[in-house]
């Protein structure tokens, strides 16, 4: 496995070493031991699985105190995803980065504490399998609004769906912590 460091210091994008032949592929979508030599030791507790429609954006989404971090892949499909930096004081607070995953080159995200996260569906179906490192805990459960001005993300999308609970998150100034 490789890893590239994002811009905003935290969030890394994982690239798996992927074999194929013409029956397909073979990859290890988590192993812990070279996740751990690029700096990922995190205790995943729980895995979590969603699918969504073309244009459903979901996010953005974070735990309050101590945090989850999360792993991020797409087992079928297309997604954009986003890592918003919450973590008051840092230089790059309220800032963001996106990258495509997909089913074809299987790129990972790994999403530190700190960083609130969503994402925008790309292709028809896409199927989005992530490690999280504490269970979800509704109590602990956040949200910013996906269309913070203040933030400023340019969704892939001219018709997002969302969830209810998506379309009411405050702005990240009136956001939780």
């Amino acid at each position: 496995m490789k890893a590239r460091p994002g811009r905003l210091g935290g969030p890394l994008v994982i690239e798996p070493e992927v074999h194929r032949d013409e029956r397909g592929f073979f990859l290890e979508a988590y192993n812990r031991h070279p996740l751990a030599k690029l700096g990922i030791d995190d205790d995943f507790v729980q895995d979590n699985h969603s699918r969504s429609v073309r244009d459903t954006v979901r996010g953005l989404h974070y735990q309050a105190a101590p945090g989850q971090v999360k792993l991020v892949r797409v087992a079928r499909g297309r997604i954009w995803d986003v890592a918003v930096d919450i973590r008051r004081g840092s230089p790059t607070f309220g800032e963001w980065e996106a990258v495509e995953l997909d089913d074809v080159d299987h790129l990972q995200i790994y999403v530190p504490v700190g960083f609130a996260h969503g994402f925008c569906v790309l292709s028809d179906v896409a199927d989005v399998c992530y490690k999280v490192s504490t269970p979800y805990d509704p109590a602990l459960e956040r949200g910013i609004a996906w269309d913070d001005p203040q933030i400023g993300i340019a969704w892939p999308s001219r018709a997002p769906l969302l969830s209810d609970r998506d379309l009411h998150n405050p702005p990240l100034h009136e956001a939780a912590r």
